[in-house]
């Protein structure tokens, strides 16, 4: 089921912006948003361990192609763009 929600950008995922490191993560899928908003304090912990600063959360429905995106490294990823803004 989840697969079929992700190909169709109905999946919810955990997307996480740092500022240092300049890059963003995405953690997912999930097939529901309390699912996501309930694995999203592991994620922010083992970031901020790793000395993540400046750090933006949100969950939300969208279709990333790759899964970390980073600034640093110049890649930009127009496909990460949220399908849906909102909730339904």
């Amino acid at each position: 089921m989840i697969s079929i929600l992700n190909f169709l950008g109905l999946a919810w995922w955990v997307e996480i912006a740092t500022q240092t490191p300049k890059c963003t993560y995405y953690f997912g899928p999930f097939i529901s948003q309390a699912d996501a908003l309930a694995a999203q304090a592991g994620y922010l912990e083992d970031l901020e361990q790793e000395g993540a600063q400046g750090v933006k959360t949100s969950v939300r429905r969208c279709k990333p192609t790759h899964l970390t995106v980073s600034d640093d490294l110049g890649e930009f990823n127009a496909a990460s763009r949220p399908i849906f803004s909102g909730q339904m």
